[in-house]
């Protein structure tokens, strides 16, 4: 079949292919038989829900005859049987003696090339592998043959207007103070957690065992995790506003409780609303020392000097800077071109894609040069929106696709690399490193539909009207975020892959 998954679906599809043939290759010959350049297929195709098609494919037996003598003939000529030459085997012989082998072997020949053939012949634009259960389907040995499957298909809508569309832009200049203020929350992250008897107070670092309760119930117990006490506390399914007031003046074995209600996009569905008690106990206070910024420090990040690590830091805040326009724009354009997308998606379509959104918005705030506690905090607000999000984002991804092709978008080899070597300078990697850790996720395919679907906004920006209008000046960070769930076990960082040293400080 054609067509890009979501996924990738013709990788999927070859793997699957691969995997086929390699099973089914008999001990004693390979079978090199050709299948027909075409063959007379029935096929049906029905609607039977939003992006969903129910697909049924009738093989002729005479299709299937021309495979199976075609199959024999190339045992014949290869097959090594006592008493035989190579070459000279009776094809009775061949068919009796080589029977599942060559069964299984017409068998996937015949899915293979009326898959390949669907896919030519029709307008099907499947965005998954069909659901298609190899091992139930048996090839008769008399008679035609008929398959039948479901698959998820892209949506069929009218690309709306893309181009002169009035954008605001906001802009904003970088002041010293903002650099400095950025160098501060830089520098924190190589400092030192010191224990301290004096109670805790805003900033500070407070190591406590959770545990959570509903109708007397135990949901979740969390033992000796280090938190920062800031404004808010995100969980990835909760928030507790003016945890810095819970916990003021909290020391060593205190007992600090409260209630909070759960996210109405919670993964478990039954305690979406409900009012949740938590219960913190206080462990221990740490304060965070940090380091100066003398010439020890700067060759420990590679500067040579205090201003170029200044400059680097406007660097990066520039960045950020472009890429909160980049969102802002993004979300206008978006909403624009999406304001008549209200065509329906499959809920299990959705459900399958929450993850990936979310790992492609983390990718996005990586390169842009958030630090680990930045992301963290900023999943567990994702994850809290995680469903109405991923939906829209399928919307989007389905416009800017069809936007990308219209306007023959390509990501090359260097567009990848480019990226790659960002998020490695960012992260002070091996951009080798960067690029087998992507592979290895499976997050590589993410980032190539990110890059493709950033050149399609770009092209609808290039041709855009904009008016600046003033960016709000950075805010205090005010939010600590906790990578754990409110209401079931989960494990810390697994999704964002922080790592240990950086999720420290």
């Amino acid at each position: 079949m054609k067509g890009k998954d979501v996924a990738d679906a013709e990788s999927n599809q070859a793997v699957d292919e691969q995997v086929v043939s390699e099973e089914v290759v008999s001990e004693e010959v390979e079978g090199t038989a050709a299948v027909p350049d075409k063959m007379n297929l029935s096929i049906d195709i029905q609607d039977i829900g939003p992006c969903k098609k129910h697909v049924r494919i009738g093989v002729p037996r005479t299709e299937i005859d021309a495979i199976y003598g075609v199959l024999v003939e190339d045992y014949s000529g290869k097959a090594e049987v006592p008493g035989f030459r190579v070459g000279h085997v009776p094809a009775d012989l061949v068919k009796r003696r080589f029977k599942s082998e060559l069964s299984e072997q017409v068998k996937q020949r015949v899915l293979m090339a009326s898959l390949e053939q669907l896919g030519e012949d029709s307008d099907l634009d499947p965005i998954n592998e069909p659901n298609l259960d190899l091992d139930s389907i048996i090839l008769p040995e008399e008679g035609d043959f008929e398959y039948e499957f479901d698959v998820e298909v892209r949506p069929e809508f009218a690309l709306p207007e893309y181009k002169n569309l009035e954008i605001e832009r906001p802009s904003r200049e970088i002041s010293d103070e903002d650099v400095d203020a950025y160098v501060a929350q830089f520098v924190e992250q190589y400092g030192k957690l010191i224990p301290v008897e004096s109670p805790a107070q805003p900033g500070d670092f407070v190591t406590v065992d959770v545990k959570t309760t509903h109708g007397g119930r135990t949901l979740t117990e969390i033992k000796d995790v280090s938190i920062r006490v800031r404004k808010r506390l995100r969980f990835q399914d909760a928030e507790i506003d003016g945890f810095d007031t819970l916990m003021a003046g909290a020391k060593a074995g205190d007992i600090v409780e409260t209630d909070i209600p759960v996210s109405m996009e919670a993964n478990a569905i039954e305690m979406r609303g409900e009012s949740v008690h938590i219960v913190f106990h206080v462990l221990d206070v740490k304060r965070m020392e940090t380091p100066e910024t003398n010439e020890e420090f700067l060759e420990r990040i590679g500067s040579d000097s205090l201003e170029e690590f200044r400059e680097q830091i406007q660097l990066m805040m520039e960045r950020q800077i472009r890429y909160e326009q980049r969102q802002a724009c993004r979300r206008q354009v978006l909403e624009q071109v999406t304001d008549s997308a209200d065509w329906d998606l499959p809920e299990d379509l959705v459900a399958k894609q929450v993850e990936n959104a979310l790992r492609r918005e983390i990718l996005e705030m990586r390169q842009a040069g958030f630090t680990s506690r930045e992301i963290i905090a900023r999943e567990n607000d994702l994850r809290q929106r995680s469903l109405s999000m991923t939906r829209q984002n399928l919307k989007e991804h389905f416009v800017l696709d069809r936007i990308a092709e219209e306007e023959n978008v390509a990501v090359t080899e260097e567009d990848l690399n480019a990226e790659i070597t960002i998020m490695a300078l960012q992260r002070g990697e091996n951009p080798r490193r960067v690029r087998a850790r992507l592979f290895k996720s499976g997050m590589i395919e993410n980032l190539e539909a990110q890059v493709r679907e950033r050149k399609a906004v770009d092209i609808i920006l290039d041709h855009a009207k904009f008016k600046d209008v003033e960016m709000p000046a950075p805010v205090e960070v005010e939010v600590e975020g906790l990578n754990r769930s409110i209401c079931q076990a989960s494990a810390v960082g697994a999704d964002t892959e922080v790592d240990d040293d950086e999720s420290e400080g």
